[in-house]
């Protein structure tokens, strides 16, 4: 297991910013993160597309130094929509945009 810094996988994340507005139409992009119970973590992108935001996450497992390593590369979509339903299972970024 390849463990990596919060600030290296943040930094990753936002070298892609630009692609992705400009293939996908995205209105806005930023760094989603939130804690998890344990050591589970959560990364990924808020986007914004058409007026609605989305969440944009892989789970992640925390060591003792705060270093992270993805669980799986299995990407989770979350609406702000309150009746929306977290949608599971997408293997690449570009699936999901294309869905938004």
């Amino acid at each position: 297991m390849v463990f990596l810094s919060r600030e290296q996988i943040i930094n990753e994340l936002e070298q892609s910013f630009q692609l992705y507005i400009e293939k996908f139409g995205i209105e806005s992009i930023g760094i989603f993160e939130e804690e998890g119970q344990g050591d589970r973590y959560y990364l990924g992108y808020t986007a914004k597309k058409d007026g609605k935001t989305y969440h944009i996450h892989i789970p992640y497992t925390k060591n003792k130094n705060g270093d992270l390593s993805p669980i799986n590369n299995e990407w989770t979509v979350e609406s702000d929509e309150p009746e929306g339903e977290d949608l599971r299972g997408y293997d690449n970024l570009e699936s999901v945009f294309r869905e938004m």
